[in-house]
């Protein structure tokens, strides 16, 4: 995990507006938030200023959230890089990793709970519990979408589920453990 140190300036990305107001407010007044709506103005925002942590989106405007961290840890190696996506799989969090991400969340997720799990190292896995079926259903979803590079139309054929379905489906919360 990352080394606590105090966060003073964070950069976002994500490709949805509302949820990069919800960050800003999230931060609060206490740090200053850059964000961006794609990598291209996200490597911009790096390489002119220094940030100490940044919270990169999977999928922004069809561009990999991955190929921005892994520019990132190479141009910032001491910035803390989160990953964040309600569209996160076993294979994405190994690129993720490799990649150079210092932690990998699901979304929603709050300002306040990135910084949580940066500071505490509580997040280990418990190998002896199963996880739920919502969970490994969910996980299996992920993995099918991941597969069809995110198109639901193919993933649903895949799945043997109706395209409505799949859509319902991912308009749910991720479920917990």
């Amino acid at each position: 995990m990352a080394e606590t140190r105090q966060v003073r300036t964070v950069l976002v990305v994500d490709d949805d507006e509302r949820i990069l107001d919800g960050w800003r407010r999230g931060a609060g007044r206490e740090r200053t938030v850059s964000a961006a709506t794609d990598a291209t103005a996200a490597r911009d925002l790096a390489r002119t200023h220094k940030f100490d942590l940044a919270i990169v989106d999977l999928k922004l405007n069809g561009s990999s959230g991955i190929e921005l961290l892994r520019d990132l840890r190479r141009d910032a190696p001491d910035m803390t890089i989160v990953l964040c996506s309600g569209y996160l799989s076993v294979d994405v969090t190994v690129a993720a990793v490799r990649a150079g991400a210092d932690l990998i969340v699901f979304k929603p997720i709050t300002f306040k709970e990135v910084l949580r799990r940066l500071e505490d190292d509580i997040d280990e896995p418990d190998l002896e519990d199963t996880p739920t079926l919502a969970r490994a259903e969910w996980e299996h979803i992920m993995r099918v979408l991941a597969d069809c590079n995110g198109n639901v139309s193919a993933a649903a054929r895949r799945l043997g589920i109706h395209r409505s379905s799949l859509q319902r489906r991912l308009r749910k919360y991720v479920p917990r453990e």
